[in-house]
């Protein structure tokens, strides 16, 4: 089975998309052969030493992503595939795919929590701009799919509250991340090789981008009101700052002199990024909106408990697995999860570790998402064997 991914970039400091398409192409074993397509700059550094064909068409010039080249080389290229995966809205990408394949191949779409109603609430004026998009071209790009991707019932759900036109054909598949491969301690001396300044030390994890989205706020003042309840516990806050947010949220630590606690480490990936996850006591994410969140997963893949928010849709699952702790994306329901952290005895906090990877194994291993995608592709061909034209762009 060979499948192309259309991705707008490979970026790894843009996000879960990103890294999701980064772990599926890991799957060949399976009989998952992939390609990307991509709006990069072919010599862009993070492209570099892929083990998968990664056809770069950039740079881009808009963060909308038009690029002339992309249409012309789908047609092109659209025979060697079995099946297409578009990556995201709002982007060229998925207009130039329901032009280019629609009525040749079949191609999916998974939106990665594009469509929840939080952007519409949050982002009002914004939301109205995406109506004018979404009449002409994304609407379309989803109906004529031959399936619209979720990680979880709930990112369903929520995508149909966004617009009152919406009609897809949905399918809700696992999702979650790939298990750590190498020494846990080797990975750990590798983070601390990176961030010195926590080795050592206890400490809690954030990992994900410094994003207004993504509760950092909420999670620093809630640190500042915590951290004399746990003199010797410290935090990580891990993760790209594409806002320029950093400085700011830096000045109530400063001001409650606990700088010394809170480390800046910056975008970590590979080794690195296991090491932060081997390292810590447990994983804590206090996110507005988190369709899925890869990194609630890779934390559970290395054994660690996840302090989460209730936007996050996996978060109730974790809950009642026993494998975290649930609050509300307020302050004060940070301020719980912390204090919950606090009072959990040393055997329950064992027995959550156990359960975090059972919880990983059999709920979040993305090795099942590469199959699903598989088999979606698969049963177009037994519903269309010698059809040409896709059922949903009629």
């Amino acid at each position: 089975m060979r499948i192309l991914h259309i991705i707008s970039t490979l970026n790894p400091e843009s996000g879960g998309p990103t890294e999701s398409v980064r772990i599926l192409l890991s799957f060949g074993p399976i009989g998952y052969t992939g390609e990307v397509v991509t709006l990069d700059s072919p010599d862009a550094p993070y492209l570099k030493d892929l083990k998968y064909p990664v056809h770069a068409l950039g740079p881009q010039t808009s963060t909308y992503g038009y690029n002339a080249k992309l249409v012309p080389w789908l047609r092109a290229n659209r025979d060697r595939f079995d099946g297409i995966v578009v990556n995201g809205l709002w982007q060229y990408c998925g207009l130039s795919a329901w032009r280019a394949i629609r009525g040749h191949k079949p191609y999916v779409v998974f939106t990665h929590g594009m469509l929840d109603p939080y952007f519409k609430h949050a982002f009002p004026i914004k939301h109205l701009k995406k109506w004018f998009y979404w009449l002409p071209a994304e609407y379309w790009v989803l109906r004529g799919a031959y399936r619209v991707l979720f990680t979880c019932q709930a990112e369903k759900e929520l995508a149909e509250k966004s617009f009152w036109l919406h009609r897809w054909r949905p399918h809700v598949v696992p999702y979650g991340a790939q298990s750590p491969l190498g020494d846990p301690e080797g990975m750990k001396e590798a983070f601390f090789t990176k961030c010195p300044a926590v080795r050592g030390k206890r400490y809690l994890l954030y990992l994900g981008r410094i994003h207004r989205k993504k509760g950092c706020d909420l999670l620093i003042d809630a640190f500042v009101k915590f951290a004399a309840k746990d003199p010797d516990l410290s935090l990580v806050m891990a993760g790209p700052d594409q806002q320029g947010w950093a400085d700011e949220l830096k000045r109530p630590l400063i001001a409650a002199g606990l700088t010394d606690r809170v480390l800046w480490p910056g975008l970590i990936r590979g080794d690195d990024k296991w090491g932060a996850f081997y390292g810590c006591e447990a994983f804590i994410l206090p996110s507005h909106q988190e369709n899925f969140g890869i990194a609630v997963a890779e934390a559970l893949a290395c054994g660690k408990p996840a302090l989460l928010a209730d936007k996050v849709n996996i978060a109730p699952e974790i809950q009642s697995d026993g494998a975290g702790y649930m609050e509300s994306d307020t302050l004060a329901g940070t301020e719980a999860l912390l204090q919950r952290w606090l009072e959990t005895t040393p055997e329950k906090r064992a027995a959550m570790s156990k359960q975090a990877l059972v919880s990983f194994k059999t709920r979040y291993d993305m090795r099942e998402n590469a199959k699903t995608i598989i088999r979606l592709f698969e049963q177009f061909s037994k519903e269309n064997p010698e059809e040409k034209t896709l059922q949903g762009a009629r």
